[in-house]
């Protein structure tokens, strides 16, 4: 069994900032790609951001410049440090992470529960 918890969200005033986590546990070998997604109300849900193992970065060009994505691999943690907030990144911000179980096994993506940001104008 694995899980993604994310924790985080929360209200804030335009221009604040956020940073969410979102930590894998349960029976894993390795983790490769990681990122974060979000859904707003009747809008379809988006790739945020996402890291690979190796480290590198991926962003959605709405949020270039504000947002960053990290990951601490001995945690089986990412990260999202959101600065600069506008009331357009209101959204259920989604987790995603894709790991192997078992040496050898075949790679699967999990999901997080979410987790609400609103920023107010």
């Amino acid at each position: 069994q694995v899980q993604l918890v994310e924790s985080g969200g929360g209200l804030v005033q335009a221009g604040g900032s956020l940073r969410l986590s979102c930590a894998a546990s349960g029976t894993i070998f390795s983790i490769n790609n990681m990122g974060w997604f979000r859904q707003a109300p009747g809008k379809q849900r988006e790739l945020v951001a996402a890291i690979t193992s190796g480290d590198s970065t991926d962003y959605v060009g709405s949020v270039k410049g504000r947002f960053t994505i990290s990951r601490d691999n001995a945690k089986n943690t990412v990260y999202l440090q959101m600065n600069s907030l506008r009331p357009e990144d209101t959204a259920v911000y989604y987790c995603n992470a894709e790991l192997l179980k078992y040496y050898g096994g075949s790679s699967y993506r999990y999901w997080g529960q979410g987790t609400q940001v609103t920023v107010s104008s």
